[in-house]
């Protein structure tokens, strides 16, 4: 005989095969197809192109990859995790205003922190002509001054931008770690910041932390302003500049050891969450009253990165637009904003509808091995824009390819390959890309509700979809509202997939700034790029809602 015990797990590790299970299986295997057709790819003939790349710059991408990801991880750590610990533990004027803004860079694209302090520190920018006229010289001989279009110049200006996810991750450990840790460690007479509370939050600070790294392995825009050559740069490079598609796929499969390790830092960090107690009973250390040079200590800490991350380039933006440049609201930018506010729009409605799919489906139809499968079918945000844009292209091209031989073949009626030759390639490429972002989403919801909510509806006579409609949702309200906010702002600022994928003359706000950026005409996009910037404060208001939430240890409201 089998005992319950046992034919439990079996049934709990086995997949239900039901029409909504059949449906995630394949809805989860689209989303990996891309990914799997970056490996297809790079089994094409490369004409020996990749020996001469391994054997010549291919080293130099690595190599500068690795260094940008090392200079941008101390950056975000130091502001990270220091300006955490100053809101977690002190208690000082400003503070409520300044946890608000310290997610605020996280607004800014990346590539536009880059253009705005380059123009700003550069020989003809403002900065270095006020210090000659201050200091009366006349050239570069006379002074040294920092070239910002370097490696650490590039580690700092990312870093600024980036740490915010660093902060998120180690503010909520610290608010979660129960006091009677530190009250602990204060009778050892340990000091409370070293030797308590980053030993405790170290796996949220390394999961943070590998956030990060995925963007620095995924930036373009920065890196190729900078002139950087990174992995993902190279991509780019080889694919249009070479025209080699097989090429680029190689470097691409090779560079996805990176994304693997990265993944399994992540991972490993999740799995010793053990650390943290969630328990709405827990009572968080109290914070120190602090006054005078305290205070302003803990203002200054708290105001870098927040100056260097959003204040100065957005009022380099600002300043811009009031001295009369980018005043014009033409059609050329009218069409760019449309085209931005569409394409988020809709990439925002399909990752919140597939992600919940698959997140209601696994959680409560499939088992074990499904939700295996759907978490696996959300990685594409680990993957650089530029690596999803070759599977992507891949894929489509296949499907445009049998679509046309069906059409003309059996109709005999051209085919020019709408799928291929449109914006809903850009759009598909979107959607997994930040398919992690509404998944993770929908799964923290769920982690939350009663594990018996679905059970009891279902006695009661409901089917699956009208408890899902009636009971479910409803309660998911405000992660899926928070999670389609976040995706609408990323696809606002995406620019390396939307440059490869568009169709001719289709501009998006950042692909219409990234072209005057790159002629040194920013001043004359500064009000498209600052209205990308303030787009992205809406995710920003709600995250720190969310983070005021845990703060005074109250669930989100259930609808």
């Amino acid at each position: 005989m089998v005992n319950q015990a046992a034919t439990g797990a079996i049934t709990k590790a086995r997949v239900r095969l039901t029409p909504w299970t059949l449906a995630a299986i394949a809805l989860a295997l689209v989303f990996l197809a891309p990914i799997l057709a970056v490996f297809a790819a790079a089994t094409g003939d490369s004409g020996g192109l990749w020996d001469h790349l391994f054997r010549t710059v291919f080293p130099r991408y690595v190599a500068n990859t690795l260094t940008l990801m090392a200079g941008v991880g101390c950056v975000s750590l130091l502001f990270g995790v220091t300006t955490a610990w100053v809101v977690h533990r002190y208690r000082f004027p400003g503070k409520a205003i300044l946890e608000w803004m310290l997610i605020l860079p996280l607004a800014v694209p990346t590539y536009l922190i880059a253009y705005t302090y380059t123009d700003f520190l550069e020989y003809a920018g403002p900065l270095q002509q006020s210090l000659r006229d201050i200091f009366g010289w006349q050239n570069a001989r006379d002074y040294w001054f920092p070239e910002i279009r370097s490696m650490e110049g590039a580690s700092l200006v990312l870093g600024a931008v980036l740490y915010p996810y660093v902060y998120m991750m180690a503010r909520t450990a610290f608010l979660l770690t129960p006091a009677a840790l530190f009250e602990a460690g204060m009778l050892a007479n340990r000091n409370l910041f070293f030797r308590v509370a980053i030993p405790l939050a170290r796996p949220a600070i390394v999961a943070g932390l590998a956030l990060v790294l995925m963007e620095t392995i995924s930036e373009f825009g920065a890196v190729e302003y900078f002139a950087i050559e990174t992995i993902t740069l190279g991509i780019f490079n080889v694919w249009l500049g070479m025209n080699s598609l097989p090429a680029a796929a190689q470097i691409a499969s090779v560079s996805t050891l990176f994304v693997v390790v990265l993944l399994c830092i992540e991972l490993l960090a999740r799995s010793r969450r053990q650390f943290t107690n969630t328990s709405r009973k827990t009572t968080t250390l109290a914070t120190s009253r602090v006054d005078g040079l305290g205070a302003a200590a803990c203002v200054a800490i708290c105001m870098t990165p927040v100056t260097v991350g959003f204040l100065v380039p957005a009022g380099i933006l600002l300043g811009f637009i009031l001295q009369g440049h980018s005043l014009q609201f033409g059609d050329a930018v009218l069409s760019a904003s449309l085209h931005s506010i569409a394409l988020a729009s809709a990439v925002a409605v399909f990752v919140i509808v597939s992600s919940a799919f698959l997140g209601l489906v696994a959680h409560y139809e499939g088992g074990t091995p499904l939700k295996r499968l759907t978490a696996l079918a959300s990685i594409g945000y680990a993957f650089p824009g530029t690596i999803l844009a070759i599977g992507v292209i891949t894929v489509g091209g296949a499907i445009d390819d049998g679509i046309a031989a069906i059409i003309e073949n059996t109709f005999e009626i051209p085919y020019e390959g709408w799928l291929t030759g449109g914006i809903g390639l850009v759009a598909i490429a979107c959607t997994v890309r930040f398919q992690a972002v509404g998944y993770g989403a929908i799964t923290t919801g769920l982690q939350r509700l009663p594990p018996n909510m679905m059970n009891a509806s279902r006695v009661l006579g409901r089917s699956f979809m009208q408890s899902l409609r009636d009971v479910i949702l409803p309660l998911l309200r405000l992660p899926l509202i928070t999670g389609g906010l976040l995706v609408f702002v990323d696809v606002m600022k995406e620019l390396p997939m939307t440059l490869l994928l568009r169709p001719f003359n289709y501009e998006t706000l950042a692909t219409y700034v990234y072209q005057f950026a790159k002629d040194e005409l920013l001043e004359e996009a500064a009000l498209p790029a600052l209205f990308i910037v303030l787009v992205g404060v809406l995710p920003v208001i709600a995250m720190n809602a969310i983070l005021r939430r845990i703060a005074r240890q109250e669930p989100p409201p259930a609808g």
